[in-house]
């Protein structure tokens, strides 16, 4: 069983004019697209946080680092991996089962179709609500609540970008440099490019691990 973004609690919950652009619907696309196929397993798959299902038995990927008690509803589950893309929230969620890191990855071919020469100096990319409680410089442009390959064609015009994330390793694939700003992540070398298809992998490997 997969359970995806096109699950009607994760719909109803995100796909607001304010939500609709959420990084983990486009990541879920991803690994449902380019990770599940490649990756061999008896397990179920949860891709998003729908806060009402998830059977027991399933790979459980958890997005939100900055608040993983959102995903303290799966308790009433058993037998669950939770994958990580941020080694500390490995540690804050290891009360729900058994957790895996696995660096988070992006389709670099996908990505790549938006290179372009660059025009423009330095923008945000992201969500505007993770700049909360960060070091951005006032002003500066901010490229938020664009479809995916919208946001591309617009980050690829930067030579500089303030990242994190998916965002930036995008930004790298598309030649930007990356910028810090969040106090979580003062290096921003943390972020390596990764194919999903490297990161099913990486994945498959871990899981062997735990399941034999």
């Amino acid at each position: 069983m997969i359970i995806d973004h096109n699950h009607p609690g994760y719909r109803r919950r995100w796909w607001t004019s304010a939500g609709k652009y959420n990084g983990a619907f486009f990541y879920s696309k991803e690994i449902v697209k380019n990770i599940i196929p490649r990756v061999k397993t008896t397990r179920n798959w949860l891709t998003v946080n729908t806060y009402d299902e998830c059977p027991n038995h399933t790979i459980v990927f958890i997005h939100n680092n900055k608040q993983p008690e959102n995903y303290d509803w799966l308790k009433k589950a058993q037998d669950l991996v939770l994958v990580c893309g941020v080694p500390e929230t490995c540690q804050k969620v290891a009360h729900l089962g058994k957790t895996v890191y696995l660096p988070l990855s992006v389709d670099v071919a996908d990505v790549e179709r938006f290179k372009r020469i660059k025009t423009k100096d330095t923008a945000y990319v992201g969500r505007a609500e993770k700049t909360r409680g960060t070091k951005l410089p006032n002003p500066v442009i901010m490229l938020c609540g664009m479809e995916r390959s919208k946001l591309l064609e617009k980050m690829a015009e930067y030579k500089k970008v303030y990242a994190v994330g998916r965002c930036a390793i995008e930004a790298k694939v598309l030649g930007c440099e990356v910028l810090p700003f969040d106090p979580r992540f003062p290096d921003p070398n943390v972020w390596k490019v990764l194919d999903n298809k490297d990161a099913a992998k990486i994945l498959q490997k871990e899981l062997d691990k735990i399941d034999g």
